[in-house]
This record gives C-alpha cells, structure tokens and sequence, in this order.
C-alpha cells in the first residue's frame, strides 16, 4: 500500500511539469526515508521507475485502439506489458515497440526514466507537429530510433540523439523542414543505418557525413538537398557503404570518379536530381553493384564499357538523360538484368541480337531514342519478360510472331515504323497481358478475333495504323477493358451493341473509320464512360437516349457522321459533360436546355440541317409544325399556292414586319439603358462627394485611433515565415538591395529584383511596386498581403512577406531559378532548343492548376488578373508557378493611370469585356488570359503580331485554321515530334477558353479535368 501511494505520488510529480532535479532529488529522498520499509531493496526502486516513466508517458498519448490498455500503475514491472521487452539480467525496460498503433498526442519526458532504453520505434503512427520536447533528453544508451511515418515537422534538432550510441537511426515519411546543422553527424562511430527520406529537408549535406565511417545504408531521398557534394572527398570515403540513395533532390553538379573506393556498394540510386557530365567509368569496379539508378537527371555521353563487368546487376534505370551513342552489344554480358531501363535518351543503332542473352529479364524499356532497324528475334529468349516497351523509336519490319507467345503483361511498340498484321498470340498471353499499345505504325490485315481472349486487357491502343476489318465480336468477351482506342484505321460495319457490355470502359475511341449504322442503344451499358469519340465516321439514325444514362460522360463527339433526327432532351441532365461537337450531322430541333448545351461555341453545332440556336443562322427545323398563333399565314401558301411566289412574298412581309418589330424593342431598349447610365452617372457623382467627406472623417478618426491600437511598424522588414528571419540591419535600407544589377524584371504594378536574404544567402525575388496610392494605413496591406500569403500551392510563387512604408512597399517571394516562361518561349538565345512539347504540356497543366487552386480554394476568389508569360516562372525542373497573383484584391485602390497601362501593356491577354471598365473582374477574364497562353504555347507565337500591312491575332488565325482543317499548321514549327492526339485537343480547349462570351468559357477546375482527359488516353496512365 506504500508503495502504491509512493508510486502515485511520483507520477503526479512528473505530470506536473517536472520541478527542478534538486528538489525533485531532496523531496524524494525524505519521501523514502519516512515512507520505504526496510524490506525493499534497491532492484525494487528502479523497476517502479520504469513503470512510472511508461504511465507518463502514455498519459501525454492518445489511443484509439486501446491498445495500451493492459498498461496499469499498480504492476510493479512493466517487463509483462504489450509491446514492451526488458533486459533479463537487469529486468529494466530496453525496447519499446509501438509502430502501426494509430497513437497521436506528444512524446512526452516519461522516456527520460527508461535510463537502460536500447530501442524505441513509434512508427507509422499519428504524431504530429515538432519531434521532441524542447526540455526532453532521449537516454544516452538509446541504439535504435525510429519515428518514419508520421506527420512530425519543425526542424531536427542536433541533440535528438547521443551519436556515440546510436546504430539505427529512421526519421523517414515525416514533414521535417530546414538544414541539417552542419555537426548533425559528428561522433558518429557506431552508426550504420540512416534514413531521413521523404521529408522537406534543404540546404547542404553536412560534411560531418563522411565521419560515419562504418556506415552501411544512407537515404536521404525525397528531400531538397542543394549543391554539388565532393563525393571523392566524403561520401566515396565511407568504404563500408553498401545502399545510397540520393534520389529526388535538388543536387547537381559531376559525379566525380572515386566510386570504385565503395567496393561494397550494392544500390546506387541518384535520380531525380540534376547531375551533369558522364557517367564515371570506374563504376564498374563496384563489383558488387545490383540496382544502379541515375534516371531523370542530365548525365551526358555514352555507357562505359567498364559497365559489362557488372555481372550481379539486376536493376538498371538511366531513363530520361541526355546519354547517347550506339546500344551497346554487350548487354548480353549482364546475365543477372531484371530491369533495364534506358527510355527517354538519345541512343541510335539497332538492338543487338545478345539482348536475348538476358534471360532473366523481366522489364525492358528503350522508349524515345533513336533505335532503328528490326525488333531482334533472339528477344523472345528472354522467357521471364512482362513488360516491353520500345515506342517512339524508328523502329521497322514486323512484329516477331514468337513474341506473342510470351507470358507478357505490358506491350507497347507505339509510334514506329511497324508493317505487317497482329500477332494472333497463344495461351500465355491470354491470361496475362494487361496493355497493349500498337499506336502509330503501318500496321495491316485485320484485328485478329483471338484479341477478344484477353481476359486481363485493360488499356488496348490500334489507333494511326492501317488496319482494315469489323470489329471482331469477341471484343464483348472483355471482361476488363477501361480504355479502347482504335482510332484512324479502315474499320468498317456495324459498331458491336455488346462492345460495353463489361461495364468497365472508361475510354471508348472510333473516330476516324467507316462505320456505318446507329449508334447502339446499348451504348447506355458503358456506365463507366467517361470519354466517347464516334466523330468522322458513316453513323446514321438518331442519337440514342441511352446516351443520357452516362453519368461520368465527361467528352461527346460525334461531328462529321450522318447522324439525324433531334437531340434527346434528357442528354441536358448530364452534368459533368465538359465538351460536346455534334457539328456536320443532319440533326434538328432544340437543343437540350440544361448542362453545357446553352453555351456550346457555333464550331460545335455548324453543318446540321436545322438545329435551333441564335450562334446559327441556318434555317430552325423540328419534328413537328409550329403552333398557328406564332405565324398565321404560315400554312395558306402551301394550301393555296403550292409554296410558290405568293408564299416567298407572304414570307418576305412576315420578314421584315419582325425586323421592324425587333427594331422598335431594340430602340426602346437603347433609350431605356441611356436613360439609365444618366442617372447612375448623376447618383456617383453625388455619392463619391458623399465618400470623400466620409473618408476625411474615417482619416481623422483612425489617425487618431492608431496611436493607442499599434499598427504594424513601418520600415520593417515582415516575414510570414519565422525560418526566414534576417537581422534588421539588413533591411534598413532596401533601396540599396533594389540595385539595377540584380534587377531581372519590370512590368505594369512594378519592378522585380533578385536580392539575396539571411545569413546563408538565400535568393528572394522582391517587387517593388508602383509609387500609387495602394493603400493610405499599413493595417489594410498588411491584411491584404497576408490573404494572399496563405495561397500556397506547387504552382504557385509563395508570398513570403512585405516591406511598407508610406512612399515604399515591397513584396517578398519566392525565386525561381529558369526565369520566366517568356523568356524560354520569346526571347531565347538562337542557339537555345526550344521548349519540348511535354515540357510545354507540363506548363499548361501546372499553370491550369494553380489558377483554379486561386479560384476555387478561397471565398472569394483569388483573380490574377494579369495572366501572361512574363508572370509564369518556371523551377529548376520546369515546374510551372504563377507569380502576382491577386493584385486584384488592390485593384480599386490603384490609380487610373495603372489600369489603363494594364490594357496597353499586355495586348491580346485582356478578356474582350475589360474593355469596358466598369466591369468587375473575374474568374472568366483569368480563364481568357489562359487559353491565350496555350495559343503561346502550342504556336511560339505572340498573342498580337504587327506586320507592315497588317495585324494577327492569334486566337482568330487558329480559329480561321480549324474551321479550314488545317490546324496543325499553326503549330511551332521548332517542335519537330509531338503527338497529335494531345496537341489537336488542346488547341480546341483553348479556342474555348478564348470564346468572346464569358458564360462560354469553362472554369478553371473543367479545364484541369479535360487536360487530365487530353493526358489520360496513354499508356503510362497505367
């Protein structure tokens, strides 16, 4: 009973904040002397001090599960509790496993009275915000930590753990932030283990690293590491490394040679980065090496043949690199190769006929280079392959028959040079193979009925061949299917009625043939629809009803058909349909009243017999006559006069009685709006007198009332993020840091400067804004700026702070490193390449997500207003990030002078309704902006062009050009490869985007879905 009233009493004196060791240590020793029977030894003593330490600290958790519930403060060892295991010599508590609990709360200072712990691991769990306590010491003996996989954040602090100690260190999968201190790893004799991926760390890589000299695995991926690190000098000097893994990071320079000194490394993993120049050819000492990995980075050159020695790789990925030369004939020499991974280069030549010595392949991609030649036969020797892919080569000959034959789960030999029939394939590949992508060759015969056979097939592409054939009927048969595309070939007949009947097609693709007859009505069975093409085919009949029944139809087109009749009504109910062209049919009547019907562009209508629109001005055709009181004589000419001239005459009266009708209203409409504009003019010319009273009345006031409130102090430097501060002195005077050599940009609201900030140098780009009077009090900018400075997103430029003063202000915000996407598109060196299109489509996509984050994330809106290349900057990787955004919010406050410069400065960006002033500004002016920035994009062309003789707009040439089929005539002529099917798409979104009717122009989050659609049709979706 002592014991426990003891116990209960230290454990209220550790909950209660923990008094001062000396008084903790004087009041526990009177405590014993008075209260401890002679009878309990010292063993007896230290075993309640784990447990007491353990209810601590549970009692800062919480468990959902109650999975600590067996936890109890009346046992006198902890050593039976779950998932805790004591030392048996000592009975003191050396691990403490509680990973994969659902446990959140803090870890609190209980952990101080486990002095014997060896292991504590509390991963994947929910603990959040920073690691530790400021005042939480971890026990010197502690050899193994892991924290991986949860949400902590702040930053690491350099005491966290005793490095003399530690062997086994995790903090992966968290949100830590910040540098590591530079004597983060000092004294680290004992460790072997270190992971610190996937979180938000920066700076460079502490040097101290290299004193870990028995160190077996360092991961440090998924961060933003900076800088070029002296590998020959530290990492290569940590000759026990067996794992590296630098990959996603920002790191760059050469890597040195000196690797050979690792001659235990087994994985060497450096993508994602920014690495340059060869590869070092001492890699092929590491003998040991089984995963290289140096993808997505920027080494130069060709494989070095010291590569073949490597006899124990299994993995091998160098995609999406600038290497070169021929395909090297000893690859056959890497007889252990699983992976090989070399697409997205610049190799030439053939493939080697030793590729077939790789008999424990089981992935190959060599896509996007410049291969030539024949698919070598010896390839169906690798027995163990399930994925091939060798699209956008240069490819020729035939498919090897053998290779169907394989147990394959992935083909894609798109965009080659391909001749000669499909495959008929066997046994194997039926039950296997999941993509097939045969896109963009010369393919001919016919689709063989055997492809019905494949259970798995889930992603089927035939489309730009030459194939010539019905759709086999065992295409029902597939049980799987999410996407078929069998666009532009010579197929012909009936589309099958059972071509849905999984329910499971999510993309269905027939433009382009000859198919004849009805839609099927059970095309209503494709429930899963969400894109369907049929345009440019021999389709007759009505369009189904059914049609109506695809609720995630998010893509109609079924222009240029024969199709006929009226438009069901209830195709108006579906409401997330994005885009819909039923142009150059023979339908008629009225189109559906609800969904996007009201607001389709006259492209998507034109050609039909009589639909009834006012964007047409053909004649307005329904099924059934028209009532009598809209036009009484409208029948006495066919009673009477057969539809002869007494007819055309009673219709040219009826003709110009309704002009003249139209008239009158139109008149009376112009006298009633004039009338109008008089008297709001005469209202706001007595209520802005009204104003400035009141506003010399509110000056008068708050001047007063801001010397007892303590405004935000003027002349000071702020800074959203306390990580960023900088001493005062560095900011006392700003315009010495605004000098004109680190200016990189100027526009309408101001001037944009690179200024180092910090001690470590780091760049900020700083607007100095306008002189204007954008706000009288510090307290209403400070308000403003800092709405727009919680708009953080990927794509966008985050606001770090401001500078104010009444004759100065400034705006703090990120600096990215390309510059601006104006400068890569309009103003590049003639020696520099110009941009790639997936580079350009990255760019489209990211800016298309940051404006609608803007516009759909707030309440109200973020408007940028002044959307344009010079205010797309781009990172280092090319990742899009809009910059002053939401200069709208001031926009009333800025002078007259501002706004009419804002309509001189960016010609052919400003939506056609901001001619008109009085207007408000909205999210369908940003939405204008956009789509002439794909134009841009997609042409290399300026929005307006001045000729001699003449002016260019661009978005009425490329209209001109759709309308005379020749759009892809517009396309920048600098981009020699780009695929059609994406580019086409997207230069109709942005006709879209550019329509002269606000109402007609999609918000920016349909504008994210369809270029999700443009993109989804590809393999790699898979």
């Amino acid at each position: 009973m002592v014991e426990k009233k003891k116990k209960k009493m230290m454990m209220m004196m550790m909950m209660a904040n923990w008094p001062s060791p000396l008084f903790l240590f004087l009041y526990l020793s009177c405590f014993q002397i008075w209260l401890q029977p002679p009878t309990v030894d010292a063993v007896s003593v230290q075993i309640n001090d784990d447990v007491l330490g353990l209810i601590v600290f549970k009692s800062d958790l919480v468990d959902p599960s109650s999975s600590l519930e067996s936890w109890s403060e009346d046992d006198d060892s902890p050593c039976s509790w779950r998932f805790v295991r004591c030392d048996p010599s000592t009975s003191r508590v050396s691990e403490l496993s509680l990973d994969g609990l659902s446990l959140s709360g803090r870890i609190g200072r209980g952990l101080e009275k486990l002095q014997s712990l060896k292991v504590l691991s509390l991963s994947r769990n929910n603990f959040t915000g920073t690691v530790l306590s400021p005042t939480l010491a971890l026990p010197g003996t502690l050899q193994r930590l892991n924290l991986s996989n949860n949400g902590l954040s702040g930053q690491i602090p350099a005491s966290l753990v005793n490095m003399n100690s530690i062997t086994f260190l995790d903090l992966s999968g968290n949100s830590f932030t910040g540098a590591l201190p530079d004597g983060f790893f000092s004294g680290c004799l004992s460790l072997r283990y270190v992971s610190l991926a996937g979180n938000m760390l920066e700076g460079t890589i502490p040097s101290t690293l290299s004193s870990c000299s028995l160190l077996n695995t360092l991961s440090l991926s998924g961060n933003r590491f900076t800088g070029a690190p002296s590998f020959a000098s530290s990492l290569w000097s940590m000759q026990r490394l067996r794992v590296l893994d630098l990959a996603n990071n920002r790191l760059s320079g050469q890597v040195q040679a000196g690797v050979s000194a690792l001659h235990n490394l087994k994985q060497l993993i450096l993508k994602g980065n920014q690495f340059s120049g060869p590869i070092p050819a001492d890699l092929g000492l590491c003998l040991h090496l089984n995963v290289l990995d140096f993808s997505d980075n920027l080494f130069t050159g060709g494989l070095p043949d010291s590569l073949r020695r490597l006899s124990s790789l299994t993995t091998v990925r160098l995609s999406g690199n600038m290497l070169a030369g021929d395909f090297p004939e000893w690859i056959g020499n890497l007889s252990s190769l699983e992976i090989l991974d070399l697409s997205r280069n610049r190799f030439t030549r053939s493939l080697p006929q030793s590729i077939g010595s790789l008999r424990s392949l089981k992935f190959l991609s060599i896509s996007e280079n410049g291969i030539s030649g024949t698919i070598p036969r010896s390839i169906v020797s690798c027995s163990r392959l399930s994925a091939i892919r060798l699209s956008r080569n240069s490819l020729t000959g035939g498919i090897p028959e053998d290779l169907f034959g394989l147990p394959l789960e992935e083909i894609d030999l798109s965009h080659n040079g391909l001749v000669g029939s499909i495959p008929r394939g066997s046994s194997k590949i039926y039950q296997s193979l999941q993509v097939l992508d045969l896109s963009g060759n010369q393919l001919s015969g016919v689709i063989p009925s055997e492809m019905g056979l494949f259970s798995s097939l889930r992603y089927l592409n035939l489309s730009w061949n030459k194939l010539l054939s019905k759709l086999p009927p065992e295409f029902g048969y597939f049980q799987n299917l999410t996407v078929l595309d069998v666009r532009n070939n010579g197929l012909y007949g009936p589309i099958p009625g059972d071509i849905c009947d999984s329910g499971s097609v999510e993309i269905l693709q027939l433009d382009g043939n000859s198919f004849t007859g009805p839609i099927p009505g059970e095309i209503g069975n494709c429930s899963s629809l969400y894109l369907l093409t049929l345009s440019h085919n021999n389709l007759t009949g009505p369009i189904p009803e059914s049609v109506s029944m695809l609720s995630s139809l998010k893509i109609l087109k079924l222009e240029f058909n024969g199709l006929g009749g009226e438009i069901p009504q209830s195709l108006g109910k579906l409401e997330d349909l994005l885009a819909v062209n039923i142009s150059y049919n023979r339908l008629i009547g009225r189109l559906p009243a609800g969904g996007i019907f009201p607001s389709l562009d006259e492209s998507a209508l034109r050609g039909n017999l009589g639909i009834c629109s006012p964007l047409l001005s053909g004649p307005c055709q329904m099924d059934v006559p028209k009532p009598l009181v809209l036009d009484p004589n409208a029948y006495e000419g066919d009673d009477h006069e057969g539809g002869g001239g007494g007819s055309r005459r009673r219709g040219s009266l009826h003709h110009h009685m309704f002009l003249s009708v139209s008239s009158i209203i139109a008149i009376s409409a112009a006298m009633v709006i004039a009338c109008g504009v008089i008297l709001i003019t005469v209202l706001n010319a007595s209520a802005r007198r009204r104003l400035a009273f009141v506003d010399a009345a509110l000056e008068s006031m708050c001047s007063s009332s801001s010397r007892l409130s303590g405004p935000p102090v003027s002349g000071r430097l702020i800074l959203f993020d306390s990580k960023m501060a900088t001493p005062q002195e560095e900011i006392a005077d700003p315009q010495a840091l605004l000098s004109k050599a680190a200016q990189i940009g100027e526009g309408v609201f101001g001037t944009v400067y690179r200024v180092p900030l910090g001690l470590q140098e780091r760049f900020v780009a700083v607007k100095k804004l306008v002189t204007s009077t954008l706000t009288q009090y510090q307290e209403d900018f400070d308000r403003e700026v800092r709405v727009l400075g919680k708009a953080r997103h990927p794509n966008l430029i985050s606001l770090k702070g401001y500078y104010w003063t009444p004759k100065l202000q400034l705006l703090v915000t990120d600096y990215a490193a390309n510059g601006s996407l104006q400068s890569k598109l309009h103003e590049r060196p003639p020696a520099a390449p110009p941009l790639p299109w997936p580079v350009r489509f990255k760019v489209i996509l990211g800016t298309a997500k940051g404006l609608g984050h803007l516009h759909h994330s707030f309440r109200p809106p973020i408007i940028h207003y002044n959307l344009k290349p010079s205010n797309i900057l781009l990172d280092e990787d090319y990742t899009p990030r809009i910059s002053d955004f939401g200069l709208a919010r001031l926009l009333t406050k800025l002078d007259r002078h501002v706004m009419s410069s804002r309509f001189q400065s960016a010609p052919g960006y400003v939506a056609p309704e901001l001619a008109c002033q009085s207007l408000r500004v909205n999210e369908k002016c940003d939405v204008y902006g956009f789509g002439v920035l794909i134009l841009e994009l997609v042409t290399g062309r300026r929005p307006v062009e001045y000729g001699e003789d003449n002016v260019v707009i661009l978005s009425d040439h490329v209209r001109a050009l759709l309308e005379r089929g020749s759009m892809l005539e517009c396309v920048d002529p600098g981009m020699t490869e780009y695929p059609e099917d994406e580019v086409l798409p997207t230069l109709k979104l942005a006709l879209v985007c550019t329509s002269q009717i606000p109402s007609s122009r999609p918000s920016m989050a349909e504008v994210v879905q369809i270029l999700e659609v443009i993109r989804t049709p590809r393999m790699d979706a898979f």
